[in-house]
């Protein structure tokens, strides 16, 4: 997998030695700091668009709750000061750790986290909210630690798992019924077809529409590159090993095995990272502002993140070959708002797919990924608003959230590991010939 990316000037081991040496190194720093650990979610929100299957059946992926009296009172949203002394109790302590097994979401946080979930929400209501972000003051949703919770293989797969892809491209990326994408086993045999009339198709296609469907096979292949990376090996005496699973790997991306299909997919995955990139590099005034500040209570480490993130800025800012975001969305201005609407409404629609998903720890890394990508979205369409931010007050023209914060952060996160994973893989592959 080399050379330049198609739709943008990049080379792909420019980006390999940027990742490598700068960027993934701090940003897993940053990814265990508590503003950024801590994510909050509703995994109990039903399916918008079809019937739900239930979740799926394997242990792995189900969720038993914790007791309430366990659940620190941060996480209720400050609804009250009281913490019940029954939390310590040791039946309820067992039922807990009997839900936290292999992709279970662990919900569970350390006393000493309550009292800043308190402040944070007190925090987050003081902020003028460019948008309304879903979940959030539902009974339902619940702060996840994300250190607690890695994304990994949990053994969700099959008709299940395909569904939610599916919907995904075949009714939200711009694309008539009649071209089918290479190796979708929900589509109609092809006979001969071995996936070019797609891409004939896609070249076909305007640039933000092109756009749009590299950034969602771009996240797809992320995905199964954290599942390939950290798969369940073996488990003996109940303790799993995780590690790297070549055959995995080579089943999902070698050109023989996918039909040629594979290193495109990869190329998507850099493509995405660029526009990642490149949006953390137009963010950056907006966090350079003394008003902004990574707030937890803890006055000595909120520096530190914000020391930290704006290091990460600097380093972002200093690629020399960035993805060009002003090539989008510039024909005749009717016909750009529109267009910009409707990769807008597509991208919500897909958001609302994660629903779908019945694996609770797929779930939880889909939503967080996907809002992510959409944070990032809003700060490349929102260039002039940045651009004429107040030194020292908030301002009502662009705004982000902690949520849309925490989920930008680690969703560059995972693609920074995906990249380096990849690096990984090809070592590998080399010692197994």
């Amino acid at each position: 997998l080399t050379g330049v990316l198609d739709d943008c000037l990049c080379d792909i081991e420019s980006i390999d030695d940027f990742n490598t040496f700068k960027i993934f190194p701090k940003i897993q720093k940053l990814q265990e700091r508590d503003y950024f650990r801590y994510y909050k979610v509703n995994l109990k929100r039903p399916c918008p668009f079809w019937a739900d299957d239930g979740h799926c059946s394997i242990k792995d992926c189900h969720v038993e709750p914790c007791p309430e009296s366990k659940i620190p009172v941060g996480i209720k949203a400050g609804s009250s000061n009281k913490y019940s002394k029954a939390a310590n109790n040791s039946k309820e302590l067992e039922d807990c750790e009997q839900a936290n097994k292999l992709g279970a979401v662990n919900s569970t946080l350390s006393n000493q986290s309550k009292e800043a979930f308190i402040d944070w929400a007190r925090y987050d209501d003081s902020q003028d909210h460019f948008c309304e972000l879903d979940d959030e003051r539902s009974p339902d949703a619940q702060y996840v630690d994300l250190l607690l919770n890695p994304e990994r293989y949990t053994g969700y797969k099959g008709p299940s798992a395909w569904r939610v892809w599916n919907s995904i491209y075949e009714e939200n990326c711009f694309k008539p019924r009649s071209v089918y994408r290479p190796l979708n086993p929900l589509a109609p045999s092809r006979g001969g077809d071995d996936g070019e009339s797609f891409y004939r198709w896609l070249e076909g296609l305007c640039l933000e529409k092109r756009v749009f469907y590299k950034l969602i096979s771009g996240l797809h292949a992320s995905i199964n590159l954290h599942l390939c990376a950290n798969y369940l090996l073996e488990e003996t005496w109940g303790k799993p090993r995780w590690g790297p699973n070549v055959k995995e790997f080579t089943r999902r991306f070698d050109p023989a095995e996918t039909k040629g299909e594979g290193p495109r997919r990869l190329k998507n995955l850099y493509f995405l990272y660029l526009i990642e990139l490149r949006a953390l590099s137009k963010v950056a005034p907006y966090f350079e502002r003394a008003v902004v500040d990574l707030y937890t209570g803890n006055g000595h480490e909120d520096a530190e993140s914000k020391a930290l993130l704006l290091d990460i800025f600097r380093d972002t800012k200093s690629f020399h070959m960035h993805f060009d975001e002003k090539s989008m969305f510039a024909g005749d201005k009717k016909g750009a708002k529109s267009l910009k609407e409707e990769f807008r409404l597509h991208f919500k629609n897909i958001s609302r797919i994660m629903d779908c998903v019945g694996c609770d720890k797929c779930r939880l890394w889909g939503k967080l990924q996907t809002q992510g990508l959409g944070t990032a979205l809003k700060i490349l369409f929102s260039e002039k608003e940045i651009q004429s931010l107040p030194e020292n007050s908030p301002s009502k023209g662009f705004q982000l959230t902690r949520q849309e914060i925490v989920a930008l952060v680690n969703a560059f996160g995972r693609l920074s590991t995906s990249i380096k994973e990849l690096q990984n893989f090809k070592v590998l592959l080399q010692q197994t010939r």
